[in-house]
């Protein structure tokens, strides 16, 4: 997958976090932008998603399991699909905008920044049963393969992000924490539950709602503890979710309680010489930004 990285124009480089916003992200974990994705490109991840939910690819990945695969037969309340990029050109197309890598490397003081992974989420609208929650976790307890403390996700949605139709949640300044090297509660729909451990630790847990007009895009760090309640707006909640690595994040080996742990990403990029997995394998984790 061959990527031409375009350089941002004056109007893009305005649009930059300032050393201030920096500071803020550093310290709380979390930054939302301001409109940097035009409507147009909005329009077109949404029409990709249409088409990739009525099964039309653009490519393809040699596996059919080891990732998050949603199915039609598994109902509406949480669709979640992974590695979309890879697979509808319109996605990958929102993905690839040099400002939202430009953004990510300021974030992060980051010379060049790829992509990881990402996630396709919708969200049905009224979900009065109170299920299509997504669980606290960190999504760098999910790549525990990778070397860098500085990876982060820019969540995108494809719409207006309101209060009443499940923005993202972030816990204030939780990328400090120590201990949740293994928050893996994703599917864990007890968010009170988790939560309450976390305050019986004595820890302060401020809960962010990530409110935005679209076109904005929010960055929160890997290690920032995020989930989100159900939609109960009479719309569909759909968001991209793109997983970032720096330049300088590699593979290591990782065990969990004598288990070995592997992301799926490592099954499908190209090996080193020392056969371990090339995070730098243009074709599985393209450039976004590199200066």
């Amino acid at each position: 997958m061959e990527t031409l990285i375009k350089r941002l124009s004056e109007e893009q480089l305005k649009l930059l976090p300032t050393e201030e916003d920096i500071a803020f992200y550093e310290e709380h974990g979390w930054f939302i932008s301001k409109q940097v994705i035009s409507d147009e490109i909005i329009e077109e991840a949404i029409l990709g998603s249409q088409k990739f939910y009525q099964g039309e690819r653009d490519g393809t990945i040699p596996y059919s399991t080891g990732y998050i695969d949603w199915k039609p037969e598994d109902g509406d309340d949480l669709r979640n699909n992974e590695f979309v990029c890879l697979q509808k050109k319109e996605l990958l197309n929102l993905a690839l905008q040099p400002i939202i890598g430009a953004i990510a490397a300021r974030l992060t003081r980051s010379k060049q920044i790829r992509l990881f992974d990402d996630s396709l989420v919708y969200k049905a609208p009224m979900s009065q049963t109170g299920k299509g929650v997504v669980g606290w976790h960190t999504d760098q307890a999910y790549s525990s393969n990778c070397t860098s403390n500085k990876l982060l996700t820019a969540w995108i949605p494809f719409h207006d992000s309101q209060e009443d139709r499940s923005p993202l949640v972030v816990i204030d300044g939780s990328h400090k924490w120590s201990g949740i090297e293994h928050l893996r509660y994703f599917n864990n729909p007890n968010l009170k539950e988790i939560k309450d451990k976390f305050t019986q630790t004595g820890r302060e847990v401020v809960e962010v709602p990530i409110v935005m007009k679209n076109g904005h895009i929010s960055f929160h760090h890997g290690w920032v503890i995020h989930g989100s309640y159900p939609n109960y707006s009479n719309s569909p909640r759909l968001a991209l979710a793109l997983y970032l690595q720096d330049g300088d994040n590699r593979y290591r080996p990782f065990w969990n309680q004598g288990k070995e742990v592997n992301h799926f990403a490592n099954n499908i990029c190209r090996k080193l010489p020392n056969g371990y997995p090339d995070y730098s394998d243009p074709d599985i984790f393209p450039v976004v930004w590199s200066e």
